[in-house]
């Protein structure tokens, strides 16, 4: 069985990105949060035309660097483990975990193990966003197992942690 890894990360907005259009973004998404149910939708289209357009805008070493490193993690984890890593962002970047999760799917994978650098408990991306993703794309393609590698064993990360902070004793 062909196992793909979907690296989920979190991404941020390029620096060269217009400010005041990113402004409105997060206006709209407070908006929406306090908003009224029947004014939301209004709100969305705009928003999710934003969205599409900052997660599509070109990304570089100078303008993006959280990018460029989410990058190089996939491309040092994909050598570490020996299998295909996809990287999927749940804000600002392209493509979206979403994406990413569907394109495993229909690059032949079995089964898909999605895992995060994030790694302590609490946070609104690990513990929901991530796992409704992996939920829908299972919903999507039933022949496909879907594993979410979440929460991280905390002695291991705790150790790693450790060992570097050892080089500088």
């Amino acid at each position: 069985m062909k196992t793909l890894i979907v690296l989920a990360m979190h991404g941020a907005p390029p620096n060269d990105y217009p400010r005041a259009e990113l402004g409105e973004f997060f206006g709209l998404i407070s908006r929406m949060e306090h908003s009224p149910a029947e004014q939301r939708a209004g709100l969305q289209a705009r928003c999710d035309d934003l969205d599409r357009k900052i997660r599509a805008w070109p990304r570089t070493r100078e303008n993006d660097p959280f990018y460029t490193g989410a990058c190089a993690l996939r491309d040092a984890l994909q050598k570490s483990s020996g299998c295909e890593v996809i990287l999927g962002f749940i804000e600002f970047c392209a493509p979206s975990l979403d994406e990413a999760l569907d394109l495993a799917a229909e690059n032949g994978a079995g089964r898909v193990v999605v895992i995060t650098p994030m790694v302590t408990r609490g946070g609104e991306h690990s513990e929901k966003e991530i796992p409704e993703a992996v939920q829908r794309a299972a919903h999507d393609h039933p022949g496909v197992d879907y594993q979410y590698a979440w929460p991280l064993d905390l002695d291991a990360v705790a150790q790693f942690l450790a060992g570097q902070a050892q080089k500088y004793f």
